[in-house]
């Protein structure tokens, strides 16, 4: 299993938009790299949701449910996009002012390329951030 960062701006859609869904389309990304992640993901990889813009803070834990599919918005069929579902709302939020502050995450792709809307996360980042979290 990996493990990644998904960033969304709530007033475009939100954790609580997924929870209602029950399952959400993770789409219109439009950045190779973050193209890259998509498409590298597997059904049951999870991923910190991560509320951008407002916020700046990862808010829960979501799943991959369906990977491998072509973004729906795109009609030329050039980029990825996968399916999420909830898994569980954190206890405490991490804010990326917290993850700047922990030494231990200084090479995390949220901090060093911190436009990217979809990282990757190392086991050993992820182990810290539940931590953060009070998981």
């Amino acid at each position: 299993m990996r493990y990644w960062l998904m960033k969304s701006e709530p007033f475009k859609y939100s954790w609580d938009d997924l929870v209602a869904e029950k399952e959400g389309t993770w789409d219109g990304v439009r950045n190779h790299r973050a193209k890259n992640n998509l498409a590298a993901m597997a059904v049951g990889d999870q991923a910190f949701f991560y509320h951008s813009r407002e916020g700046l803070e990862i808010v829960g834990i979501c799943e991959v449910s369906v990977a491998g599919i072509t973004d729906p918005t795109d009609p030329e069929g050039k980029w990825a996009a996968v399916k999420i579902k909830p898994k569980t709302k954190l206890p405490n939020t991490v804010t990326l002012k917290q993850i700047k502050a922990e030494p231990r995450l200084a090479d995390c792709e949220l901090v060093k390329l911190s436009r990217l809307s979809v990282a990757e996360i190392k086991p050993e980042e992820w182990s810290i951030i539940l931590s953060m979290a009070g998981v």
